[in-house]
């Protein structure tokens, strides 16, 4: 998982400052590739540039063919090969080809369209650019490719001539109980990419010295999840087997779109859950989105390895490997 990319956000913003800015956006791939489909480039019209498509392989020309392209007001597809040489030179085993479109804000990519994905990105509502690279046709879609939506794949669709970008808001895991094993869940939560939040109202568990630079909140879990919002690209584990913390946010999340819900404990202590949730008046399919108990059975016994098993388990049921 590659991290959140602010590109729009900076070219929206290098545009509304009167330097003109276009976006690079890899388009298509065979081969080696040194970044995914959807990665994007930013170049100013003073030639300031952030994000990259390929990891410094093909920048350069890619800046020229931008500076050029907004001077000229116009869009352009470019293709590069990648020699094994340059590849290797970004860490890469082989080369490979990449397609890369560039779009002047502006004259190509309307500015309002542009502010519209960049206001539906702050507010964590999952979009999709659509361009027509053989028309030209350009549409922000709601409600639409929500298999590329859910599997995070920009890419062209079967006609050869529309692509979509992906925008989704950045994976967010929040944990319930700052225990041994969300010292290890958390670190490695945020190397896959996400933002992660722990959540204990007991201050000696949840401390800055336990968990050094990550949001710890002590509220008490319901009114915390409240806080930071619940939806489907958000995960909740909770770790502290004690109901008056777990049962407040297994609830709210229940009632949510979260993408996956993980609860620590024995089959007993989950059958005693399930007994509360039916209490509680939720339904059966509701339930049944708790994985309890939490994580992949791969015979996880310490810590780290039950943050593992969590881990492996949230990619799955992320990926509809479930």
């Amino acid at each position: 998982m590659e991290r959140f990319d602010n590109s729009p956000e900076t070219a929206l913003k290098w545009y509304r400052a009167d330097k003109g800015a276009a976006l690079a956006t890899v388009v298509e791939t065979w081969g080696s590739a040194p970044r995914r489909v959807g990665a994007q480039l930013v170049i100013a019209g003073d030639g300031r540039i952030e994000g990259s498509v390929s990891g410094g392989c093909v920048e350069g020309a890619v800046i020229v063919e931008a500076l050029e392209a907004i001077e000229e007001g116009e869009a352009r597809l470019l293709e590069f090969g990648v020699s094994d040489e340059d590849a290797f030179a970004v860490g890469l085993a082989c080369g490979g080809t990449i397609r890369v479109l560039v779009e002047p804000i502006g004259s190509v990519m309307p500015e309002p369209m542009l502010a519209e994905l960049v206001a539906a990105r702050a507010r964590r509502d999952p979009l999709a650019y659509e361009v027509n690279v053989e028309t030209g046709h350009r549409a922000l879609r709601r409600n639409a490719y929500a298999e590329r939506l859910r599997m995070d794949r920009s890419g062209f669709e079967e006609d050869g001539q529309t692509f979509v970008a992906v925008h989704n808001p950045p994976l967010r895991l929040i944990v319930v109980g700052a225990v041994h094993i969300a010292q290890a869940l958390v670190p490695m939560a945020r190397i896959a990419g996400y933002d992660p939040a722990i959540v204990d109202p007991r201050e000696a568990f949840a401390s800055d010295t336990r968990f050094p630079g990550e949001t710890v909140l002590t509220d008490w879990p319901d009114e915390a999840v409240s806080k930071l919002g619940l939806d489907a690209r958000t995960a909740l584990v909770l770790l502290t087997h004690d109901p008056k913390l777990d049962d407040p946010a297994l609830q709210a999340a229940l009632s949510a779109n979260v993408f996956y819900i993980g609860a620590l404990g024995s089959k007993r202590t989950h059958s005693k859950r399930i007994d509360r949730m039916k209490q509680a008046g939720f339904t059966d399919e509701q339930i049944a989105r708790i994985h309890g108990p939490v994580g992949l059975g791969i015979g996880a016994a310490s810590p780290s390895e039950i943050a593992v098993a969590v881990l492996a388990q949230m990619t799955a049921v992320l990926r509809g490997k479930a």
